[in-house]
């Protein structure tokens, strides 16, 4: 008699369990979990080097209604403040407008996530973008009152030629002016009278000097931090004085910039390089230390040179280096490794010193976490990894408190179970490693 070839129990169960995409076992995750990991560490409809951005946008729109309504809001929240992400909220919250269930929290929710002017006609798109339909009295209610939290200048500088404009959200939200001076205002923005915005792009955009444009507008204060740290070689280019961009640089307000935004503008000018370390590094001066011993095991396999995104010349590695910097200067005693097929002990130099003594300790290879993570002699009161969790190995269980600092949005990862899962690069991963452990950052038994 002919048998069936039934697999063993236990291959069906290997089968079954998730892994990541070098092959080592990943955890099963709550739908709770899934979503944090996919949204918090997300440039959303960007590629990875593992997923594309297609894949990632469906499987938030999968898990938002497993999530219950007010975790989704939050996490809308804490995406666009505290991680500083601009898509992402906006699609979580146009996701939960579909739901009967989730929507009640729509309009505060939105209200919140909305903090630059052409995020309103964003999020039309967003929520037209698998057809028109009419927008959800939730909705209308919290474009309505997201809308008047900007002034000329706000609308003025976004008002662009695209499919949604801020006009047509105006009179979708029927939005009311809070006084007779915002009713002109808004006026002006509907017959497309609005000042022109004194703005980079568009002093440089009419053929001006160059030179003589960056010189004004710095000289008069009128350039964020972000377009001063992305335009840095086009003014050195221009020949600004360097004073004058030195000047910009000591006085910028760092409130909102990535770690990893000053290591590409130092990639791109080199010659500031010391300046630019400095205000990175101005922000954790006053900060309180993370009491006791500090293991730091950062990821330099090959998917971590990826791009953040198609349009972007920052790195993967970029995030993770940027956070490295910080946790030197957070951390009382601080060992520093990279890993990639192999564990390299790395000197703890302080700013871009660090950024290049990883980035030179090896080779771009294979991810072997479980196995630096056995060669690790020294003892130690936490570690901290900074990865993609797209190990070849088993990870095993840390000796003290772990953490897994994820900076990829890939489905599975291994930074859950006996160790504390942080998804995303903003510097408030600090801030919830301390929150953990207490007040001053004292482990807590």
């Amino acid at each position: 008699m002919a048998r069936l070839n039934v697999p063993k129990l236990n291959d069906l169960i290997g089968w079954r369990r998730p892994r990541t995409h070098e092959g080592a076992p990943a955890r099963s995750l709550s739908a709770e979990q899934q979503l944090r990991r996919s949204v918090l560490a997300c440039l959303l409809w960007e590629n990875q080097f593992y997923e594309d951005g297609v894949e990632i946008a469906g499987r938030i729109k999968e898990l938002v209604p497993k999530v219950a309504p007010e975790k989704v809001a939050a996490l809308a929240v804490e995406a666009r403040t505290a991680m500083k992400l601009r898509h992402a909220p906006l699609l979580l919250v146009r996701e939960m407008a579909r739901l009967a269930s989730h929507r009640a929290l729509v309009a505060e929710t939105l209200e919140r996530v909305i903090q630059r002017a052409d995020e309103l006609s964003e999020f039309v798109a967003i929520y037209w973008s698998d057809g028109r339909a009419p927008l959800s009295a939730q909705v209308k209610k919290g474009l309505a009152a997201a809308f008047p939290k900007f002034d000329e200048y706000a609308l003025a500088k976004y008002n662009r030629d695209s499919p949604v404009k801020l006009r047509d959200v105006l009179f979708l939200s029927h939005a009311k002016p809070r006084d007779e001076a915002q009713a002109e205002l808004w006026k002006r923005l509907v017959e497309g009278k609005l000042a022109t915005p004194d703005t980079w792009e568009v002093a440089l955009s009419g053929g001006a000097n160059k030179r003589e444009a960056w010189t004004r507008l710095l000289g008069e204060r009128k350039l964020g931090a972000l377009a001063v740290l992305r335009n840095l070689r086009n003014m050195y280019e221009a020949g600004v004085d360097e004073d004058l961009v030195l000047r910009a640089l000591r006085t910028m307000k760092t409130d909102r910039v990535l770690p990893f935004r000053f290591i590409a503008a130092a990639r791109y000018a080199p010659q500031w390089e010391a300046e630019l370390e400095s205000v990175m590094l101005r922000a954790v001066e006053s900060a309180a230390k993370l009491k006791g011993k500090t293991v730091l095991l950062v990821d330099v396999s090959g998917s971590m040179i990826a791009m953040l995104s198609r349009r972007s010349e920052m790195l993967r590695t970029d995030a993770a280096y940027g956070l490295a910097i910080l946790l030197r200067e957070i951390c009382e005693d601080v060992s520093i490794y990279s890993f990639s097929d192999r564990l390299v002990r790395v000197p703890a130099r302080r700013g871009f010193a660090l950024r290049d003594a990883i980035e030179a300790s090896q080779s771009h290879n294979s991810t072997y976490l479980g196995k630096a993570l056995g060669e690790l002699s020294e003892s130690y009161d936490r570690v901290i990894v900074i990865t993609d969790e797209q190990t070849h190995d088993r990870v095993p269980a840390p000796k003290a408190p772990g953490y897994v600092i994820n900076v990829a949005s890939y489905k599975n990862g291994i930074g859950y179970g006996p160790w504390t899962h942080i998804d995303g690069w903003s510097e408030s991963v600090i801030e919830y490693i301390r929150a953990l452990e207490g007040d001053e950052g004292m482990l807590i038994n």
